[in-house]
């Protein structure tokens, strides 16, 4: 048995003790969990209902991780991954899985979530599927790392912090991005750079390598522009059927008359959403997406709107809305929102609160918050914006009691 690791926990298992298990569910990190004498053991690549065989390399309190090496009666559900690097490379986690059974997860993970963190029984509707479930990704960061003679440029490794595996070609990123990746490569080769991280943002007119650079994009009927280092959805297929679902909910709610859009990036929602309401007004701290958004409300000749720079938690200070004709759209980052926020949403009390997000951890955690307050949750709607992957977009909605 090979030596293990210096900090290495020997119990309940040796290091590369092998088990044979049978992979009962799915985390909503896209590991499944197998039982072994009643102990939780963690294995990536897997299905449930698979027997499997696999090796020990870390324990913990309560669980313990290991690497899959053989699978002895495998699902029917299991297909061939399309990219030779799944596996290895650890932007994706469910190449192995057909279409249908990633969304059959998906959704049973967005209820996981609700229940265990947020303590929240819902109904949770299948997911909404993307049109493209390959080639869908229009940004692209791959890191690189030169030691030596070698300089592999990609992402990191299964379970590794620092090492990169080369990726030549990213399946489940764009034509166009592929297309480009081999010029953004030899550049950096050619560098004397011995780190980074590279950008390939497609946009309407091409590809954009500049953190600064400012790209375009059709969203429904607009033309929004967006900083190509910034924030902005990856996948347009999925994005449109998100902001479709947002007008069809408000069309259903006539006695909203205004908005507010937290977090709001260069605007997406509160432009593509201007035309459902008489006004609305965004707030974004990164200055450069606050100018973008200002310059789209121009470039589409919207005027029932406005940005404010500043942190989310100043939208509160001196909103112009009434409350009970008021709804707040949130989108925050993967950490979710902040405590202080949401203690002046409750405080406000819209009618309605739209929260979308890329971390249902984090969402189950702020709705348990504020279903405390005076919210019902009357709908869940899960959205596959990152097809392949462990990730999962999912809107809630909170009425006023």
């Amino acid at each position: 048995m090979d030596a293990a690791p210096k900090k290495f926990i020997p119990t309940p298992f040796q290091y590369h003790e092998e088990l044979t298990l049978t992979i009962q569910n799915l985390t909503n990190e896209g590991r499944g969990i197998g039982r072994f004498n009643n102990w939780a053991v963690m294995v990536p690549f897997v299905v449930p209902g698979e027997t499997v065989r696999v090796r020990i390399f870390r324990n913990h309190k309560n669980y313990s991780e290991a690497d899959l090496i053989e699978v002895l009666d495998p699902s029917p559900h299991r297909i061939a991954p399309k990219c030779p690097l799944f596996g290895r490379c650890g932007g994706c986690q469910y190449q192995h899985l057909t279409y249908e059974e990633q969304l059959k997860w998906k959704r049973q993970q967005i209820r996981d979530c609700l229940e265990r963190i947020g303590k929240i029984k819902a109904e949770v509707p299948p997911v909404v599927p993307s049109e493209k479930t390959y080639g869908y990704r229009t940004k692209l960061t791959p890191h690189f790392d030169r030691r030596g003679s070698q300089c592999p440029i990609g992402f990191l490794a299964v379970d590794q912090h620092r090492t990169i595996v080369d990726v030549p070609h990213c399946p489940i990123a764009s034509d166009a991005i592929n297309a480009a990746l081999p010029d953004v490569r030899a550049q950096v080769q050619a560098s004397s750079a011995r780190n980074g991280t590279c950008l390939l943002r497609e946009d309407r007119n091409g590809i954009l390598t500049h953190c600064n650079a400012v790209g375009t994009a059709s969203v429904q009927s607009l033309t929004l522009e967006f900083s190509a280092g910034s924030f902005f959805q990856n996948n347009p297929y999925i994005l449109n059927a998100l902001v479709t679902h947002l007008k069809t909910w408000l069309q259903q709610h006539p006695n909203i008359q205004f908005l507010l859009d937290a977090y709001c990036g260069t605007g997406v929602f509160g432009l593509t959403l201007a035309s459902q309401v008489k006004q609305f007004i965004g707030i974004e701290s990164d200055e450069k997406s606050i100018h973008l958004a200002r310059r789209n409300l121009q470039l589409n000749a919207i005027t029932n709107g406005d940005f404010i720079q500043g942190n989310a938690n100043a939208l509160f200070a001196n909103v112009p809305f009434e409350a009970d004709k008021t709804c707040l759209i949130m989108d925050p980052p993967r950490k979710g929102s902040c405590t202080d926020f949401l203690t002046q949403l409750l405080a406000f009390e819209p009618q309605a609160i739209l929260y979308i997000s890329c971390a249902p951890d984090t969402q189950a955690r702020d709705l348990q918050i504020l279903l405390q307050g005076s919210y019902i949750l009357t709908h869940i709607q899960p959205f596959d914006m990152f097809p392949q992957t462990k990730h999962i977009e999912c809107l809630a909605i909170l009425e006023h009691r």
